[in-house]
């Protein structure tokens, strides 16, 4: 069996071998430099030619980032610490819902090119690339928790300790985690440290929508990637080329900006949201119709229309801590972020706009009522309920007496595991229905959108919905029977 193999090699002999062109990625082998397709005999090579790129996290992100290098062609192995959870990969599960990512996952790793492991010194001993792709959670006080991150880094610096170093560009640390500005400089230096100074560091900032992913990474607006060596950045331009060839641009500058421009890019959109559900608030008060005014705005070309959706506020893994972060970075520069922080201030009242308006309909008589929300995770295609403004409703409900049923195609299971029997459940939207005061949708699924109304009035006990994404027309509500609160629809209900 011959395997072909497109990258850069080392020429040189293995004793007791006739002499071959060895990849770079095995550098004690390589004693030279120069690039060719050749088909190798597998017998003639180490076991570790065959990976390429380390990829460590089986996250969001990392299982992502792994599983799409894959399917471009290369040779990629994720680690993990959680044996459970690698046992789940190899057997063609994922840990995580996202739209088509199940089914990339099982195609390269049947046809051998994305593995998964707990062995990360053996991992990274065979790859070029490792790219480190783990959590950066909140920390109590603010900042981004980066203990996996410098955990990871130690253990890439302890594999690497008996390993011969070899051509400048031969290993390249990738952080791909969203960290703090400076976090590449720390992951430097401790690899330094560790007798690791020959090992370049890269960053590659993410910018991926859950409920996207696969093809945001695919097809990117744009690849950015902070490096020190202008050959780092070629190496990386190379990786990504498949991915560009829509003339999507590779950008290339310090690592520092490049940990700044994901902050930057998520404090932008955070922004947006958080100014429209506040124009939104104010549209309630006055008299205007945030849908008519979001539209008078949205065709101004410097505006534009995305992220101009008024809701019950953000939520994921991403816009709440990153915000957080971005606050706490200039707090520890001595530069109060006050735009930032207002930003945060007003997504964490809205998150209570829904319960507001259930709250003002029942004239605080909520005690006994029973609410069904619809839509659990924080946006739809995804299971994720982090920072979710769901949570905050289901809390408030609760601490107000009422009884709450829920659905979501994905996250139930998540809330379950929250919650677990202080909610009930149901397996479909009308199931939650059933002698219900009232309907709070917090997640735009597309099977919510298009229900059949004279099913839910016969279900309903009363006929009220708390619409936390505007999904419905509000003068229709009233045709068909129900009273109905938006978001910033200029009114406080419309009524049947």
């Amino acid at each position: 069996m011959t395997r072909k193999i497109v990258v850069q090699f080392g020429l040189t002999s293995i004793p007791g071998r006739s002499k071959l062109q060895i990849p770079a990625i095995c550098p004690r082998y390589a004693t030279g430099t120069v690039s060719y397709l050749v088909s190798v005999p597998t017998r003639f090579l180490p076991e570790t030619i065959f990976v390429k790129i380390a990829v460590i996290g089986t996250g969001y992100v990392g299982l992502v980032t792994g599983t799409c290098f894959a399917e471009s062609g290369n040779d990629v192995v994720c680690v993990d610490n959680n044996p459970k959870k690698v046992d789940l990969l190899n057997a063609g599960g994922i840990p995580i819902y996202e739209p088509g990512l199940e089914e990339l996952v099982k195609k390269n790793h049947r046809d051998g090119r994305l593995t998964f492991t707990t062995d990360l010194t053996k991992a990274v001993r065979s790859a070029r690339l490792i790219f480190i792709g783990v959590g950066t959670p909140q920390s109590d006080e603010g900042d981004a928790d980066l203990s996996a991150v410098w955990a990871v880094t130690n253990a890439i610096g302890d594999a690497f300790k008996d390993v011969p170093a070899g051509p400048p560009g031969s290993r390249v640390v990738v952080v791909k985690s969203t960290v703090p500005v400076g976090t590449n400089v720390g992951v430097m230096e401790r690899l330094n440290a560790k007798g690791c100074g020959h090992i370049d560091v890269a960053s590659n900032p993410e910018f991926l929508k859950e409920g996207a992913a696969i093809n945001d990474f695919m097809k990117p607006d744009r690849v950015v990637v902070g490096v020190r060596r202008p050959e780092v950045a070629e190496v990386l331009r190379e990786l990504y080329a498949p991915f560009l060839r829509t003339e999507r641009p590779f950008i290339a500058m310090s690592p520092e900006s490049s940990e700044m421009t994901k902050y930057a890019a998520n404090a932008m959109l955070a922004t947006k949201i958080s100014f429209i559900n506040e124009m939104a608030n104010l549209c309630d008060r006055v008299g205007a119709d945030i849908n008519d005014v979001r539209k008078g705005m949205g065709h101004d070309q410097r505006i534009g229309f995305q992220f101009l959706f008024p809701g019950p506020g953000y939520g994921g893994s991403c816009f709440p801590k990153d915000v957080q972060a971005i606050i706490a970075m200039g707090r520890r520069t001595g530069l109060p972020l006050n735009l930032m922080q207002s930003v945060d201030a007003v997504n964490y009242e809205q998150k209570k706009v829904l319960f507001q308006k259930i709250t003002h309909h029942f004239e605080g008589d909520l005690v006994g009522k029973m609410i069904a929300i619809w839509g659990l995770a924080f946006k739809p295609q995804t299971d994720d309920v982090r920072e979710a403004p769901a949570l905050v409703l289901i809390d408030s409900l609760l601490a107000s007496g009422v009884k709450v049923r829920v659905h979501d195609p994905e996250a139930a299971g998540n809330i379950k595991a929250i919650y677990g029997d202080k909610i009930s459940y149901s397996d479909g939207p009308y199931g939650t229905l059933e002698g219900a005061d009232g309907l709070a949708i917090v997640t735009e699924w597309k099977a919510y959108q298009n229900p059949d109304f004279d099913t839910m009035k016969k279900l309903m006990q009363g006929r009220v919905i708390f619409d936390g994404r505007n999904i419905f027309d509000e003068k229709a509500m009233a045709n068909v029977g129900f009273a109905y609160y938006g978001i910033g629809r200029g009114k406080k209900t419309y009524t049947a």
